[in-house]
């Protein structure tokens, strides 16, 4: 349950969620694209209450991608093609390259055109996420939400995947729900989130001075000692 939060995130900006299982991270970015409302106080984008937008003009601004890839069994191309029914074959490859989906797309017997086990078994989690992400980003959208949806990918991946998105989309905010510091350090902010509510919000360098619940993920995490610059 989320208490007395009040947080305002800029257009443009990378801005991430951190805190334990249950504290309420995916519960605050759901509340956005309407998964479910409020039960009290406002949710707004661009200035207008979420609840005030047709579900259709919302989930054109919002694309999120989860932790659980949601896949069909249908071919790549027509899995990635979820997220936008009239795209391209050439955007289609775009967004899997955003994605870093390509090369092990390519690797498939039939490529974009191989068909997908049903809920994406023949796959393993870090490519049914990298498809799912693949979806997500074909979205022309104001706001991308990643909630934990890099938790099955190394952080050599993960890094490449954020900064092909940087360039894919620069001028997109980008909400990213992670567990892993590596995979927030670069944002321009992060809000810790604690029983509901937010403990701390400010960049990575400023957290590691005067947060000390980052710094405690942090050495648990980066095997101690302040990271310099």
């Amino acid at each position: 349950v989320l208490k007395g939060v009040n947080l305002t995130i800029n257009p443009g900006e990378k801005f991430a969620i951190m805190g334990a299982t249950g504290c309420g991270k995916s519960t605050l970015v759901n509340l956005i694209p309407r998964f479910y409302d409020v039960t009290g106080g406002q949710i707004l984008v661009d200035g207008v209450d979420v609840r005030e937008y047709k579900q259709e003009t919302l989930r054109d601004k919002v694309a999120s991608a989860l932790q659980k890839a949601e896949l069909f069994g249908i071919s790549v191309s027509d899995n990635i093609r979820w997220g936008k029914q009239d795209a391209t074959q050439e955007e289609i490859v775009e967004a899997a390259k955003t994605a870093q989906a390509d090369e092990f797309i390519r690797e498939m017997p039939e490529q974009y055109d191989s068909i997908v086990a049903e809920r994406g078994m023949s796959l393993s989690g870090g490519q049914r996420q990298r498809m799912s992400i693949a979806r997500t980003v074909l979205k022309d959208a104001e706001i991308y939400i990643f909630d934990d949806s890099t938790s099955a990918l190394d952080l050599k991946t993960e890094a490449a995947f954020y900064r092909a998105l940087e360039g894919s989309h620069p001028d997109s905010t980008k909400i990213i729900v992670a567990q892993r510091i590596a995979s927030v350090m670069n944002a321009d902010r992060i809000a810790i989130i604690e029983d509901g509510k937010i403990y701390a919000c400010a960049s990575h360098e400023e957290l590691l001075e005067t947060c000390e619940i980052y710094q405690n993920i942090y050495n648990s995490q980066m095997g101690g000692g302040r990271a310099n610059g």
